[in-house]
């Protein structure tokens, strides 16, 4: 098991990994549709956006709580 401690580094690790995922998908056939050789050209754009969504996350996050905070009761 994880320990606890590290949970505020692997939410956004997670989240990203499925978010990047998902939107590379979409992303990469709404501009070539499904020609042969999707599949490597896919996870290989979802490896970039990975690579820039999970240290956006981790720097954002914090400050998506305090935005959330102030619009919340």
């Amino acid at each position: 098991m994880i320990p606890a401690r590290f949970t505020p580094v692997l939410v956004p690790l997670v989240m990203t990994f499925f978010m990047a995922f998902c939107v590379s998908f979409l992303i990469t056939a709404n501009s070539i549709g499904f020609p042969a050789g999707f599949v490597p050209l896919w996870l290989k754009n979802w490896m970039l956006a990975w690579a820039f969504a999970f240290p956006s996350a981790v720097f954002a996050l914090p400050l998506a709580r305090r935005i959330v905070g102030r619009l919340t009761a």
